[in-house]
């Protein structure tokens, strides 16, 4: 018996301290991005303000993450990457930093065969770095999303899958699945590592019932933004 008791009492310190350690890593994931994060608020023709009348399956608003046009370069940058189907439409394009501060942008790029756009802004923002590590299964990663219009969050969970193409959601498609919490709003969101580096960008959410999170989650791969971030490099500059 004496045995056994000592035997659970380790397993439940082990245990508690692989969660200790999982949630430092998480915080260090948060405290390295959110300032590089904001929420993407469009305002949609007809209307004045954003979060009205956006077009059937978009969430009134979305988040965006600043970016180098140069992804090895880590000085401030002033473009913002975010999903091109969060800004379809939209005459005017908001964004709001971690400070709660607003302003309009420019919309520079849309890509909807990646469902990449890039926006400009008239302040810098520190850039996410890209990871330069290859993302495998069982990794774990997290989402600072706007989920259903909150305000910036922190969702967590591992790799599912990489290199997901062929499932329809965009002509171009690399994507990384993961079990992370996505909901309406985390449109454009960074996916990132521990370390709070770029993995990859929120796009779409598997589900045949509602527009919530299943656990069934995809994020465009950073090899196909950083692709796209090469092409278009010149329009960047």
């Amino acid at each position: 018996m004496k045995t056994k008791i000592s035997v659970l009492v380790y397993l439940l310190f082990i245990n508690i301290f692989s969660i200790s350690a999982t949630a430092h890593e998480a915080s260090n994931a948060w405290k390295n991005a959110y300032k590089s994060t904001v929420i993407v608020l469009p305002t949609w023709p007809g209307y004045n303000k954003p979060g009205f009348g956006a077009p059937k399956g978009t969430a009134p608003a979305g988040t965006g993450f600043f970016i180098s046009a140069n992804a090895n370069d880590a000085s401030l940058s002033n473009h913002i990457m975010t999903a091109a189907h969060v800004i379809r439409d939209s005459k005017i394009v908001e964004i709001e930093n971690y400070n709660g501060k607003s302003e309009k942008v420019e919309i520079i790029l849309i890509d909807y065969k990646t469902d990449i756009a890039i926006l400009k802004s008239t302040q810098k923002g520190i850039p996410i770095k890209i990871s330069k590590i290859k993302i495998q299964n069982g990794n774990e990663v997290c989402v600072i999303g706007n989920s259903f219009g909150l305000g910036q969050s922190l969702s967590c969970g591992i790799v599912s899958g990489v290199n997901r193409k062929g499932i329809g959601f965009n002509e171009i498609e690399n994507f990384i699945q993961t079990d992370a919490a996505v909901n309406p709003g985390s449109s454009g969101a960074p996916l990132i590592n521990m370390n709070g580096e770029l993995e990859g960008m929120v796009d779409a959410i598997y589900t045949k019932e509602a527009d919530i999170d299943a656990g069934v989650n995809f994020a465009i791969d950073k090899e196909l933004i950083q692709e796209f971030l090469y092409l278009n490099h010149n329009k960047l500059n």
